[in-house]
């Protein structure tokens, strides 16, 4: 009987590590070292991410981090069995990974200010596409200083300004309707609602029926001659400054009021028309008015008001309505921020991503060790230390986004003005102690 041949026909392991990688594999069609192929797509009239230059930028990145995980993990001495393709995924990850947090970063410094501003479509990969990229306005904003015009303040300052009648975009309507005697009671939503037509300032048409309105202001219009009797300065022995003539003349006194006192007597000359003269008031209570005292055969037969319609907060109130905002960026998904291209990463986020992708080998070779706990010998076995890497990896992943985290947290704009602040305020304090030399001329 003839001895078998137990001679292995290889003496290495299937798969290991190699010490070096390289540039023309790091895209190998045929391998797809990368799963999602991001910083590796050639610029093309539908999608126009990346140059050539981009592209081998990153595909030598990935090549040196197959060295610099071999030396780290000590492939020199003892088997990696990881691919030089897994490494591959593992940088490309790490760049990722790296464009996600300086991308929140800078979302947290500009959202305030990009609000309603425009914003695009983006494919799989968080590329803007079509014509959207080819626009200034719209390229990768994360890579943009922008314009501090505080968009979010302006737009609650609208609202704020609505209130008390002095700005917004929301449209204030005033209507009228005849007084009747001894009626006391008119149910404003009703008398609006039941007019089929209303007419707007700019002259369209539009029926309120039962949507609520808001009253801002109710009043009542005099006849002309008594806004000017009693609305004319120096009227009823009055000079300017309230003052009578007693032993005075125009011929002999003078008194020019400034601009501000000509402000408080027409104030206080409206405040009379409204109170003293008149004695009308009214009482308000979910657009139902109440006149008082009871109107008879008064001499103002029309009663106005003024009134906003509650709108839609996600509607234009107008078709062209030019109002900024409803269709653009509205929070950090819609922020027109792509993948940070790889040429705009500096040497310190490299070197992140170096790191980055080093913890993440470690995992996968830890994932890979701990299918098999121990391999058996003659006489004993082989502990694997799979956990131990998978461990390690993931404590270095954890502590390396909260390092990028801690660093940027302190870079906010926010933050770099209160360092300013402190720069400036400590040397004042440095040059009240300098002194001054005294000049002589």
């Amino acid at each position: 009987m003839a001895i078998p041949d137990l001679t292995p026909s290889s003496q290495t392991s299937a798969i290991v590590l190699p010490a070096t990688g390289s540039i023309a594999n790091v895209d190998d069609v045929d391998n797809n070292p990368l799963p999602l192929g991001i910083y590796t797509v050639p610029v093309t009239s539908s999608n126009p991410p990346w140059t050539q230059d981009q592209i081998d930028y990153f595909k030598k990145g990935a090549a040196d981090q197959v060295a610099y995980v071999y030396k780290k993990l000590g492939g020199d001495i003892l088997d990696l069995e990881v691919t030089e393709y897994q490494i591959y995924a593992a940088y490309e990850e790490a760049c990722l990974e790296y464009s996600y947090l300086v991308n929140i970063h800078q979302g947290k410094n500009v959202l305030s200010n990009i609000l309603g501003a425009s914003t695009g479509s983006f494919d799989s990969d968080g590329e803007l596409t079509g014509d959207e990229s080819s626009l200034p306005a719209k390229t990768n904003v994360s890579l943009k200083f922008p314009k501090f015009d505080f968009a979010y303040a302006r737009r609650v300052a609208d609202g704020i300004s609505e209130e008390v009648g002095m700005g917004g975009s929301l449209t204030i309507y005033s209507a009228s309707f005849p007084l009747v005697d001894d009626k006391q009671d008119y149910d404003l939503q009703t008398i609006i609602g039941a007019s089929t037509e209303f007419h707007k300032t700019t002259g369209t048409v539009r029926a309120i029926g039962d949507e609520k309105i808001q009253i801002k202001k109710v009043y009542w219009k005099t006849p002309s001659a008594s806004w000017q009797y009693y609305g004319m300065i120096g009227g009823a022995n009055i000079v300017g400054n309230f003052l009578n003539y007693g032993s005075y003349s125009n011929a002999t006194s003078f008194h020019v009021m400034p601009a501000w006192e000509t402000k408080l007597i027409i104030q206080d000359y409206k405040d009379r028309l409204y109170n003293r003269y008149s004695h009308h008031s009214f009482e308000l209570r979910n657009n139902n008015l109440r006149i008082f005292p009871i109107p008879r055969g008064v001499s103002a037969k029309q009663m106005w008001f003024e009134f906003t319609v509650g709108v839609d907060a996600w509607a234009k109130e107008d078709p062209s309505d030019p109002n900024i905002g409803l269709d653009g960026v509205n929070n950090l998904n819609t922020a027109p921020f792509a993948n940070i291209p790889y040429d705009k990463i500096n040497s310190i986020g490299k070197q992140w991503i170096r790191r980055f992708a080093l913890a993440l080998s470690k995992e996968m070779l830890g994932l890979v060790r701990s299918k098999f706990s121990s391999i058996p010998i003659p006489g004993n076995d082989i502990q694997m230390n799979g956990s131990d890497l998978v461990s390690q990896g993931k404590e270095e992943q954890t502590a390396l986004r909260d390092e990028l985290k801690e660093i940027l947290d302190e870079l906010t704009y926010s933050k770099m003005i209160e360092g300013d602040a402190k720069m400036l305020e400590s040397t004042s304090e440095v040059q009240k102690n300098i002194p001054l030399p005294i000049f002589i001329g």
